[in-house]
């Protein structure tokens, strides 16, 4: 069931969502921050469309999420993606950014974080991204680690996702995301994928084969109630698709040399990382970014039906009335 909603002057559900929210029909979240500062326009707008048709292909509602003039939107026109894409101006917002900007009546593209927590709110439970933020390399020194695992710990959205981005540290993030109980299934895969790689040399605890696998995962969870945790459904690219490693790492270690030499920190290091990686990767990291993406969304228009049906059928089990036998 859809969450009570703030008045319409904070929140605003588009009306295809809406509907399909209250018929049970199964809808996917879209973070925007992708569209403004993750690909390159004219690249973005195009790719929006793509997102948003994939989700379809899988037989669930896009639901892209942006906050335009103070206003959260659940679900854009077509006129308010092309101002996320082509606004210089729009903001990155997480989570703790979202009433800030609302308050002061400013625009900003929703984060992994700001997208959960705003899907949340919506009744949304499955969201699709490209990759998961996570422990930065040093956090040791720095503490900078990404809103979205704080979030996915007390946030019930299914977020599938091509496993983290590989600029992070990998390890790290999986030994976050365990402290923080939240569970993390590969979808027909026993490695973590690292967004543009595949395999990034770490083990998912949990391989699902199915959407309905998945989908019987956030179901069997809320049945059970024992946490408020989200899930991770990680979905990596074919090996035959991914970025080639050898040019991945040189990549890496050139980006991060350029942030110390620029002094980037905080939430520029990834948007100045993956502008590097377009700028320097002859287009092979676009094109990876876009086919994971596209893959995610399809994958979670599949996961979202599934998570409606399944839910209806537990919510008419449980409306018949069975009774625990005697000293069950």
């Amino acid at each position: 069931m859809p969450h009570a909603l703030p008045s319409p002057d904070l929140v605003v559900v588009h009306e295809e969502v809406r509907e399909a929210l209250a018929a049970g029909v199964g809808v996917v979240a879209l973070e925007s921050t992708i569209l403004a500062h993750g690909l390159p326009h004219p690249d973005n707008v195009t790719v929006a469309a793509q997102i948003e048709d994939a989700v379809r292909a899988g037989g669930a509602v896009p639901a892209t999420i942006a906050l335009l003039d103070g206003v959260v939107h659940i679900g854009l026109g077509a006129r308010e993606v092309e101002r996320v894409c082509t606004d210089p101006d729009i903001a990155k917002l997480s989570v703790r950014d979202v009433g800030v900007a609302a308050a002061l009546r400013l625009s900003g593209a929703t984060t992994v974080a700001s997208t959960s927590a705003l899907a949340h709110l919506a009744g949304i439970r499955v969201f699709a991204t490209g990759g998961l933020g996570g422990v930065h390399r040093g956090a040791s020194e720095t503490f900078d680690v990404s809103a979205d695992l704080g979030v996915l710990a007390s946030t019930p959205v299914l977020v599938v996702c091509a496993g983290v981005k590989s600029i992070l540290d990998v390890a790290g993030t999986l030994e976050t995301l365990e402290t923080l109980s939240v569970p993390v299934l590969g979808f027909r895969t026993d490695a973590f994928p690292g967004f543009y790689l595949s395999d990034s040399g770490h083990e998912v605890p949990w391989r699902v084969e199915t959407a309905a696998d998945a989908a019987r995962v956030v179901v069997t969870r809320d049945r059970l109630g024992t946490d408020a945790a989200g899930v991770v459904l990680a979905n990596p690219l074919p090996a035959d698709r991914q970025v080639d490693r050898e040019l991945h790492d040189r990549l890496v270690t050139e980006g991060l040399a350029l942030l110390e030499r620029e002094g980037v920190h905080g939430k520029d290091v990834t948007p100045r990382l993956l502008e590097y990686f377009h700028d320097h990767s002859g287009g092979e990291s676009l094109r990876a970014n876009v086919e994971l993406v596209l893959a995610n969304a399809r994958l979670a228009g599949e996961v979202a039906v599934e998570v409606a049906a399944q839910t209806a059928a537990s919510t008419s089990e449980t409306g018949a009335g069975s009774t625990p036998s005697a000293g069950a």
